[in-house]
């Protein structure tokens, strides 16, 4: 069994796990065996990372249900998602200081005063750290390198095994990302002999994504955030890892974007919820390219492109690898979310539910109701990145639409064989009856349910 261990680092890290939640419920292929969530932030009260971390269970609850034996044609939620710790995270100790008072500034002789004050600046000094370094990679440096001492590192250790792999996230262009990565690297390629499977560790294969800007924030003089500073801390940050990072891992990814939007300039804690961006899809594709590629001894630096420079992004302007990875999928979990949340509930006299045992009790129960949440926060994920810039719009996203199999933008339906001249939805109904016919009856409803919309979508989108 080979888990991918995937360290997201900050509000970003979180982000693109969030995204990653989603590829996998669409089915996107992953070839590790399972995917490991570990969160890194010392802002517990982050609103990305308490989102993600929601998500996160709500996936584990749903696929709980879900069996994937060899007769299983289901794709959707596939890949198993585990929790090395309660909240997908690694608590960063002593977080909830000022950062003078976590060095011990008042303790310093003079001369070290006089040093400690070239290095950091007051507001440094007087920084309270709950809500994070707010841009500082220099106070993060120094805090986050004591995580490799927590419980929750050395738990990291001893479940690491032979074939497992490493994935790090993290932004390139503020506080926790830009130093929590380098640290998080140094500490595993040189993992302590005190640690559990040390030696796996150090030579373990290794992949990260260094997440340059590709968005801005408002001016607001009250905050320590300032966007004028992102370009150059990027560039600092660059210089160190061509030397520091690139040759200690086995495959580099960088992205990042010219064309942006400025969200408001919250420091941290439960304001901080940036809308979804496409940065962070592509960066979760990395992460499962990383995941699919073969191990390999060299070093090599990825970037991501598209195939046409415009601000509204479709499907037909992605490049031919990326669109074949994810097309199928996301357009068969765009069907499967508007059929149950505009139709099913006014669908279950038909053949399909007939077959599979769906009823309102499936419809008022625990599976159904989590399934539900997931599926809403899906579509708030698909309207934000097309609300975003540089936007991902490849859908019609209007539940009450009623051409749904031609919302596709780009991409036309093939109306064709004996189901031509039904409506969209009848279409849609008519497939999830013949496929109905395909189920093994004797798995749980829950499996009945979702394998026949995969397979009733898959049918679908093979026909664009």
């Amino acid at each position: 069994m080979s888990k991918l261990y995937v360290f997201g680092i900050g509000g970003t890290g979180a982000r693109v796990l969030k995204s990653l939640s989603f590829l996998l419920a669409s089915g996107v292929a992953c070839k590790s065996d399972s995917i490991v969530p570990i969160i890194i932030d010392p802002d517990s009260a982050n609103g990305d990372v308490s989102k993600t971390t929601n998500i996160l269970r709500h996936y584990q609850k749903i696929r709980k249900e879900l069996s994937f034996d060899t007769s299983s044609k289901n794709e959707f939620f596939k890949t198993p998602i585990d929790a090395l710790t309660p909240n997908f995270s690694i608590k960063v100790q002593n977080s909830n200081k000022r950062f003078k008072e976590f060095i011990d500034y008042g303790t310093l002789d003079s001369k070290n005063k006089a040093l400690i004050s070239l290095l950091f600046s007051e507001k440094n000094l007087n920084a309270d750290m709950e809500v994070g370094f707010k841009g500082n990679p220099n106070m993060g440096s120094v805090v986050l390198n004591q995580f490799n001492q927590s419980d929750d590192f050395k738990a990291f250790a001893s479940s690491f095994a032979q074939g497992d792999k490493i994935f790090i996230i993290s932004s390139i262009f503020g506080g926790t990302g830009a130093s929590g990565f380098p640290l998080l690297l140094k500490n595993i390629r040189s993992a302590d002999s005190s640690l559990d499977n040390f030696s796996l560790l150090q030579s373990a294969q290794i992949g990260a994504i260094s997440v340059l800007p590709y968005f801005g924030v408002r001016k607001d003089e009250g905050s320590d955030i300032e966007k004028s500073t992102f370009v150059s801390k990027t560039k600092a940050a660059l210089r160190y890892y061509q030397h520091g990072v690139n040759d200690s891992v086995n495959a580099m990814y960088y992205i990042g974007d010219d064309v942006n939007k400025d969200y408001e300039n919250n420091e941290g804690s439960t304001a901080q919820k940036n809308d979804a961006h496409f940065i962070e899809l592509a960066s979760a594709l990395a992460i499962l390219n990383f995941a699919n590629s073969p191990e390999s001894d060299e070093n090599v630096v990825k970037e991501f492109g598209i195939e046409n420079d415009v601000n509204s992004i479709t499907f037909n302007d992605l490049n031919d690898t990326t669109k074949h990875t994810i097309f199928k999928p996301l357009t068969q979990y765009y069907l499967f979310h508007l059929y149950c949340k505009t139709k099913l509930r006014n669908k279950l006299d038909m053949n399909f539910a007939a077959n599979t045992g769906i009823n309102s009790n499936f419809l008022a129960g625990d599976f159904y109701s989590t399934l539900r949440g997931f599926n809403d926060a899906y579509w708030q994920w698909l309207v934000q990145m097309s609300e975003n810039e540089r936007g991902f719009n490849p859908f019609t996203l209007e539940e009450s639409n009623e051409n749904v199999l031609d919302s596709i933008k780009g991409i036309q339906l093939k109306n064709g064989g004996f189901l031509q001249g039904l409506s969209n939805y009848e279409r849609f109904t008519e497939k999830l009856s013949k496929t109905s016919k395909q189920i093994n009856k004797s798995v749980n409803i829950e499996n009945r349910f979702v394998e026949n919309f995969y397979l009733a979508t898959e049918n679908l989108v093979k026909e664009k």
